[in-house]
C-alpha cells in the first residue's frame, strides 16, 4: 500500500514534534505559517521567494 504524502502543515508539525518542542511552540509556528500563506492569497510557499517573505515581515 502506498503512503500518502504529507499535507503542507503536517510537515513542520512532524519536525517540531521530533525535536520535542512544546505544544504552544508548535501551535505558534503553525499559526505563523498559516498567516504567511493567507497573506499571499493561499499560494504554496515553494512558489514564493525572498520578496514574499520580506513583504510579509514588513507588513
Amino acid at each position: 500500500m502506498q503512503e500518502r504524502s504529507k499535507k503542507l502543515l503536517e510537515q513542520p508539525q512532524d519536525t517540531i514534534r521530533l525535536k520535542h518542542y512544546s505544544y504552544k511552540t508548535e501551535k505558534s509556528y503553525i499559526d505563523w505559517i498559516r498567516r504567511y500563506i493567507f497573506f499571499h492569497d493561499k499560494r504554496h510557499p515553494k512558489d514564493m521567494e525572498s520578496a514574499e517573505i520580506e513583504a510579509f515581515l514588513t507588513h
